[in-house]
């Protein structure tokens, strides 16, 4: 707004004859607005509002009883029943004009920061509250309003408090500077007291739906990870949370990291390693299967179903393996290392009596097999059969060993060895995940060979055989058939089923 004096001087200036441009940047105006002045004359005029119009009194009053002295309902009907745009404040000026209505206006800024500070603090009693208030809420709603204020957490009590001040006539900017929240914040506190009430305002149930929840956000972000990366151009298989998030962001659907975390969490999804699944090529797969399900299932007192496998050859060094380690230390493995010797431990495992035998081996040949049926023979004398099941390794099924068990299983040798008939069960080829002895060698490598530093050949077998004999007392203490009971830390249960996968991939 130009100054009077400040009028006067241009419009002296332009009777003396000085252009408006140089007026204009000695009084630094611009030069509409010096050409303006020199048509008033240099005299301000009168200032006329024609957007502000009086109501009619009579229908303030008969809107004022019909709404039991609420101003607040008054501004209702006047908007939404008589279509008269008014304002709130503007309302209230021409009641208190009418002199029908008991609504103050704080008329200072510190005095309207007082008012507030005195009903935070508690230093208003209600009744105080409601005689500045006046008609725009009730007695129970400035109950319900104090209350809040006095006892309720942050959010309900900004609420309470923006709703008392501006029924006591504070503007939204100053409810707002005072209580550290937004003009919008504040001004939405209002809208949804004049749309519902207190009860609207104070009902936190209706607020808006956090977007981990929101439908919209939900299909946006499957939506896109149902795609792979390199649709978006992301040179990876496999999503990262980041890329999920860039490409949100570019789709128009702003939502934070931690709400796809929750999406994705709720709808039960998780990064997962893919577990790799063994498969045989035996044409002859499910025969061989089926044979040695009906063995085991009709399997009698006197008779012995064997897993026979080898473990190695391994060499006798520093294992690395999973171990607890203290803060600031790194366990290491030497990548070159001199080893120390090679181990081969031959073993068979009983089914029915959860028993281990062994010995160790040179090497993995027909002679090694040999000696294992002589050692089974021998030391199950007294059971009427005996079943041997292995993979389909050529030195399990060599023309030599086959000679040998028809050996053995001719009458005269067995009457005077009184050995078992011996029959063969072998797997299915490229089934070794079938073989149950395959579970405990890998709870044995994780308990005694990974993280090992044996000092010999020796000492390595002086813990194998350790481990074997401490599980054998186990179970002929506790007496189950294999896979009834674990065994340290054997990977699956030590039972024969054809969903399982008893090799570790990593031995």
């Amino acid at each position: 707004m130009i100054a009077t004096d400040k009028r006067k001087a241009i419009f002296l200036l332009h009777q003396e004859g000085m252009p408006a441009r140089e007026m204009a940047c000695k009084l630094g105006v611009s030069r509409n607005t010096v050409r303006a002045i020199i048509r008033q004359g240099g005299v301000r005029p009168p200032r006329v509002r024609t957007d502000k119009k009086r109501l009619d009194e009579e229908l303030l009053l008969r809107l004022y009883h019909q709404c039991q002295g609420r101003a607040v309902r008054v501004h209702e009907k006047l908007v939404k029943e008589e279509g008269i745009a008014v304002s709130y404040p503007t309302l209230t000026q021409m009641l208190r004009e009418l002199g029908i209505s008991k609504t103050k206006i704080i008329p200072t800024t510190e005095q309207r920061r007082d008012w507030m500070r005195l009903v935070l603090q508690g230093a208003k009693t209600i009744s105080q509250i409601k005689q500045d208030v006046g008609d725009t809420l009730t007695t129970e709603e400035v109950e319900m309003l104090v209350e809040c204020v006095w006892s309720k957490p942050l959010n309900l009590r900004n609420r309470s408090l923006t709703l008392l001040a501006h029924g006591c006539g504070v503007a939204t900017e100053h409810i707002a500077s005072f209580l550290c929240i937004a003009r919008t914040t504040a001004r939405r506190y209002i809208s949804d007291f004049k749309k519902g009430g207190v009860q609207w305002v104070l009902d936190l149930s209706h607020e808006k739906v956090k977007k981990a929840d929101d439908p919209n956000y939900i299909n946006a972000v499957f939506k896109t990870l149902h795609a792979p990366p390199s649709a978006f151009g992301f040179n990876r298989t496999s999503w990262r949370m980041d890329d999920l998030h860039t490409v949100l962001l570019q789709q128009g659907t702003p939502i934070s990291k931690n709400n796809i975390h929750e999406i994705i969490k709720a709808a039960g999804y998780r990064f997962r390693k893919a577990r790799r699944v063994l498969t045989s090529t035996d044409p002859e797969y499910r025969e061989k299967l089926q044979k040695i399900i009906q063995i085991l299932a009709n399997l009698k007192p006197d008779e012995k179903f064997f897993s026979i496998d080898e473990y190695g050859p391994f060499s006798v060094k520093i294992m690395g393996g999973r171990a607890l380690t203290p803060p600031g230390e790194i366990r290491t493995v030497p990548e070159r290392q001199k080893s120390k010797g090679s181990l081969i431990a031959t073993a068979a495992l009983e089914l029915s009596t959860n028993q281990i035998t062994h010995f160790y081996s040179e090497k993995k040949n027909t002679e090694e097999m040999i000696r294992m049926l002589e050692l089974l023979t021998s030391q199950y004398r007294g059971q009427a059969r005996i079943f041997l099941s292995w993979d389909a390794a050529s030195w399990h099924g060599s023309k030599k060993f086959f000679g040998r068990v028809d050996e053995v299983n001719q009458a005269a040798y067995r009457a005077e060895h009184g050995t078992p008939v011996v029959e063969l069960a072998p797997l299915p080829s490229c089934a070794q995940f079938l073989n149950v002895i395959e579970a405990v060698f890998s709870g044995m490598a994780r308990a005694i060979i990974h993280n090992s530093d044996y000092a010999s050949v020796e000492a390595a077998k002086a813990a194998i055989d350790r481990y074997f004999a401490e599980r054998n007392d186990h179970f002929q203490k506790h007496p189950r058939r294999a896979g009834k009971k674990l065994w340290g830390m054997e990977r699956i249960e030590p039972e024969f089923n054809e969903a399982n996968n008893c090799k570790d991939p990593g031995w």
